[in-house]
């Protein structure tokens, strides 16, 4: 997928998505990674910012297939792992070569990101991780408050009853 494609997908440039295609497309570089057409892949991201969006378009990964994971520690860091092989990247982005006084010119710093070499802010490394689980289909049950459809994982149960998370949290609250 062509950067102005990931673009289009995001919605506007900005350094987020500049530094997420590039920490992505290191990843597949890396190890010679092919596009997920279902979860051949997973992506483990640390961050919930604009560069996950690339992540996705690059790797295939997506929560809706369940093979993008998400840990917040607010970190700038992607781990992509191929069930194939068993073997995991994990990408880094230490920005340490960004030249004095980029980062204040947002149009500025997102060119070096995308021009930079990659060692001049990426550290890209094999890693071996546990394998993560594969995505499962889950059953779902009615809220007893609102009635809406709720994964059964996500339920919260009392007095023999089954709520949603919002409810439960209304309810025991006001409780």
């Amino acid at each position: 997928m062509t950067y102005n494609e990931i673009l289009k997908f995001h919605g506007h440039e900005c350094p987020g998505i500049a530094i997420g295609y590039r920490m992505a497309t290191a990843a597949v570089e890396h190890s010679s990674l092919t596009r997920a057409e279902d979860e051949e892949l997973v992506a483990i991201v640390e961050n919930d910012a604009c560069g996950v969006d690339a992540v996705q378009c690059i790797t295939g990964c997506t929560f809706g297939k369940g093979n993008l994971i998400f840990r917040d520690y607010g970190k700038q860091v992607y781990t992509i792992y191929s069930r194939s092989s068993g073997k995991g990247v994990r990408v880094v982005f230490h920005g340490a070569g960004i030249p004095e006084g980029v980062r204040e010119n947002r149009n500025e710093f997102t060119r070096w990101l995308l021009t930079a070499p990659k060692d001049s802010m990426l550290t890209v490394d094999t890693v071996s991780i546990a394998e993560p689980e594969p995505a499962k289909i889950r059953r779902s049950v009615d809220c007893a408050i609102c009635g809406e459809s709720v994964m059964d994982s996500r339920i919260r149960r009392l007095h023999g009853k089954s709520f949603c998370i919002p409810c439960f949290e209304k309810d025991t609250l006001s409780n």
